[in-house]
């Protein structure tokens, strides 16, 4: 249906006749001029008109032409059936780390070696742009954690800034209590059934200012679910030299949320982590209505333009005449 966003501009739809009005009460006689050959330009104006400024055309024209410009100055916008927009889906964190330990290459992808963080980046771009109706944040963390995209819909955005992604932007060490708490912090807003926190390491906490498992009873109490994934060839316990991945950690904080560690020390078995990670049961939340609007003001635009071309013809068309006809019958 075609709706008006400003329909209060037609009471301006009478001023010309308004301000007609007040130029015809404001006339005043003055002296007139005596002109040499008055006669003839008299009798040029009225051969040129050749009846139009005696016609009624002309304002009809103009009053049409007014008329159009104030619909299009009311905006009028086609309003199409409203569409139900589904909101089902997770409010799903990715925090990844960027640790100096993430430059080691030892991800095989067929006879050759990467780096982890290159692989990392590659299947966590993957994931996430495949993540349609679920709100994708991204966590990044090294010595501190930060928040590189707040939880949006936008995941070709969010994409963009995992492949973006450069190790060393949050310190050369690991704090893995820091970005559960910021995590816990972003998604304790958002609905108690959907929150997810996907989270990516190395290493061993090394840096946070808070308790890994602290915060993963904060997380408990607010429902986050939290999946943790140790990446790297050589897994093992937090007695372990620095650079090797704290199994037990991740574990724990899996097990108190609800959620599931994984190991993956192969871009294969990261892959395989990330399709089950795909399963997640979707919940629903609040649904949205969409009613799509058509902007339709050039309709009214362009039939003022159209009259306007008319008018311009119809007031030169008869000067055509003129200077065509023979100059003997226009002095006669």
């Amino acid at each position: 249906m075609i709706e008006l966003a400003y329909p209060e501009l037609f009471l301006l739809a009478p001023l010309p006749i308004v301000m007609r009005f007040l130029r015809a009460g404001n006339r005043s006689e003055e002296a007139a001029l005596e002109a040499p050959f008055a006669n003839r330009w008299r009798q040029l104006a009225k051969t040129s008109s050749l009846g139009f400024q005696s016609s009624p055309l002309k304002l009809i024209v103009l009053i049409l032409i007014w008329l159009s410009l104030v619909t299009a100055a009311t905006r009028p916008q086609w309003v199409g059936e409203p569409i139900e927009l589904a909101n089902s889906g997770r409010d799903l964190l990715l925090a990844i780390d960027l640790s100096g330990s993430m430059q080691i290459e030892d991800m095989q992808i067929g006879n050759s070696l990467v780096s982890r963080i290159t692989a990392v980046k590659a299947i966590a771009a993957d994931f996430a742009s495949r993540r349609t109706g679920d709100r994708v944040g991204l966590i990044l963390f090294g010595t501190r954690a930060y928040v590189q995209a707040p939880l949006t819909f936008d995941v070709k955005t969010v994409k963009q800034f995992i492949e973006e992604a450069q190790l060393g932007f949050a310190g050369e060490d690991t704090a893995i209590g820091d970005a559960l708490g910021l995590a816990v912090k972003r998604l304790r807003e958002r609905p108690a059934n959907s929150r997810v926190l996907i989270l990516l390491t190395d290493g061993q906490d090394t840096a946070s200012t808070v308790d890994p498992m602290e915060a993963a009873a904060l997380a408990s109490e607010m429902n986050v679910r939290i999946y943790t994934i140790g990446i790297s060839r050589r897994l093992g316990t937090s007695s372990n030299a620095s650079g090797e991945v704290d199994e037990a950690l991740l574990t724990a904080i899996a097990q108190a949320t609800g959620g599931r560690y994984f190991r993956a020390r192969t871009p294969q078995e990261l892959q395989g982590v990330y399709q089950v990670l795909d399963e997640l049961e979707p919940v629903e939340q609040e649904k949205s209505t969409f009613r799509p609007i058509e902007s339709m003001t050039w309709v009214p635009a362009s039939v003022a333009f159209w009259l306007a071309l008319l008018l311009i013809v119809l007031r030169t068309w008869p000067q055509r005449r003129l200077r065509s006809a023979p100059k003997e019958q226009q002095y006669d």
